[in-house]
């Protein structure tokens, strides 16, 4: 089997998380600066099997698009022509970065640390591909 990457993009930094090859187990893998990131995602297809893109979708509570539903759905046409091989399916991204937090704290992770917004979005899409990897199952 190949990896699920799930994506949580930003302006400035793109959090991204994978599965193991069985699709199994969520894992952060990095945060990568948002000008970087077709550079680094190149590089990670070439090493990885990639089965699907899962993008977080930022709607807002009533389900319409805030100031980046714009953003991503352009990084989304333009991810679609630079890997035409991988599906792509959007994934409602609410109130993850929130859990991310809570996460970190549930972890014991320190103030500082808890301060790095790069941790931030990895966990955010972690949370993301587990709640997917949970629906699936």
């Amino acid at each position: 089997m190949a990896r699920i990457i799930c994506i949580d993009y930003g302006a400035k930094r793109t959090g991204i998380a994978v599965t193991d090859p069985l699709q199994i187990i969520a894992t952060a893998l990095t945060t990568v600066a948002t000008q970087e990131l077709f550079s680094f995602l190149k590089k990670y297809f070439l090493q990885e099997k990639v089965e699907l893109a899962l993008i977080g979708e930022p709607l807002s509570l009533d389900d319409k698009a805030t100031h980046a539903t714009p953003l991503v759905y352009a990084f989304v046409e333009k991810f679609k022509k630079e890997f035409p091989a991988t599906p792509v399916q959007l994934i409602d991204e609410r109130f993850t970065s929130k859990m991310a937090v809570h996460a970190m704290i549930e972890m014991g992770m320190k103030k500082k640390n808890r301060q790095i917004k790069g941790n931030i979005d990895q966990i955010a899409a972690t949370i993301m591909l587990q709640e997917y990897l949970a629906a699936k199952n």
